[in-house]
């Protein structure tokens, strides 16, 4: 049985607030599952560097491979996670145990969003104070335009995996208020978003399609906020379908 691994982005993972809990691929995994895969979803820290993501990816991915030694293996990467994806495959050497990379809004040119947050986080006192608080954000850092250019110089997709990408797209109206902003900021430097993310800097590999909905959207969040309508997990569904069958015409 083929495999499918999700991998969340930025703040993934089942995150809690009070009595809220923020869950990414809400639903989305039981779709995929019911079209025949096998579907495993990774935890990994939710604001930590690429590097400290990545190897803890692979830490889990090691002690878990041999459940699904028996067929081919897509790791599904979305926003953030795309980025611990190509530098898991590369950096670390775990090409050989996949067959190909589909990353959704990653922000593979970075984001002028991380740029805007670096600039005010990377001031001496939030600085000191974030690290009084024990708190790791170099998420933020690593996504930045100038930080994604260094690692796209760096970072050599390896030949034994097959990339593809999704991007996204959502006008300003379509993404929750709490976005707005961040929609804008994007919007002025790179033009067409999904509220976080240049449609543009999601482009890697083969591009599949730009979805018209916003980055929140994209992982079925729970709870759910407004302009978040509708099921994203069919086109879950018919990318993994499109890609395996790609890999069985090779």
């Amino acid at each position: 049985m083929d495999t499918i691994i999700l991998h969340h982005g930025l703040m993934g993972g089942g995150l809690r607030f009070g009595p809220l809990k923020w869950s990414s691929f809400t639903g989305i995994e039981r779709k995929i599952a019911a079209g025949g895969y096998r579907v495993v979803v990774s935890d990994v820290h939710p604001t930590a560097g690429i590097d400290t993501r990545a190897r803890q990816l692979q830490k889990w991915i090691l002690a878990n491979r041999r459940d699904w030694d028996d067929g081919r293996v897509l790791l599904v990467a979305h926003s953030l996670g795309g980025l611990d994806a190509r530098y898991l495959l590369s950096k670390l050497e775990m090409a050989k145990h996949f067959d190909a990379l589909l990353t959704i809004s990653t922000p593979h040119r970075g984001s002028p969003y991380a740029d805007y947050w670096a600039r005010h986080l990377g001031r001496k006192p939030a600085m000191r104070l974030l690290r009084e608080l024990g708190l790791d954000l170099n998420a933020i850092f690593h996504s930045t335009t100038e930080n994604c250019a260094k690692l796209n110089r760096e970072i050599i997709d390896s030949s034994e995996v097959k990339y593809f990408s999704i991007s996204a797209s959502a006008p300003r109206w379509r993404v929750p208020p709490f976005a707005w902003h961040s929609w804008k900021v994007v919007f002025d430097a790179h033009g067409p978003n999904d509220g976080l993310v240049a449609a543009q800097s999601a482009i890697w590999g083969k591009h599949l399609e730009t979805w018209p909905v916003n980055h929140w959207q994209q992982i079925n969040p729970m709870p759910r906020t407004t302009r978040m309508r509708g099921d994203i997990s069919p086109r879950y569904l018919a990318a993994i379908k499109s890609i395996m069958a790609e890999l069985s015409a090779r």
